[in-house]
C-alpha cells in the first residue's frame, strides 16, 4: 500500500470523495414572439415545431413554451442551457437565438437572459 493512501485512510477519505465537483452553470433564454395569421393553436404549434425538434434534442438545451399558452397572437418560449462556465452558456445561448432568429417565422418583440 502507498504512503498516500494510506495517509488518506488515516483521515477517512477515499480516492473517490477527493475528486473535484464541476459547479454546472443554467443559463435562459426567454423568448416572446408576436405571431400574425394563426387562426387557431394547431397553426400556433406548427409555427414552433422547430423550437422543440430542433433544439428540444440537444444534450444541453431544454425547451419549453412558459407563457401566453391560449394566445394565438404572442408566444413566449424559454430556452435553458447548461455548461461549464458562464462564457460557455453565453456563447451557446448567442449560436441558439441567432438559429431561432433565421428559422422561427415570428417577430421576437423581447429577448431575456439570465445566468444562474
Amino acid at each position: 500500500m502507498s504512503e498516500s493512501l494510506r495517509k488518506l485512510l488515516k483521515e477517512g477519505k477515499t480516492p473517490k470523495q477527493q475528486r473535484h465537483t464541476i459547479t454546472p452553470h443554467v443559463g435562459l433564454l426567454t423568448l416572446h414572439f408576436q405571431l400574425y395569421a394563426c387562426e387557431d393553436l394547431k397553426a400556433k404549434r406548427k409555427a414552433f415545431t422547430a423550437m422543440k425538434t430542433i433544439w428540444g434534442k440537444e444534450p444541453d438545451l431544454a425547451v419549453s413554451e412558459t407563457a401566453d399558452h391560449d394566445a394565438l397572437d404572442c408566444a413566449t418560449w424559454t430556452i435553458a442551457a447548461l455548461g461549464e462556465s458562464a462564457q460557455q452558456i453565453t456563447q451557446r445561448l448567442d449560436q441558439v437565438e441567432k438559429d431561432i432568429q433565421d428559422r422561427i417565422d415570428a417577430a421576437i418583440l423581447d429577448i431575456h437572459r439570465e445566468i444562474i
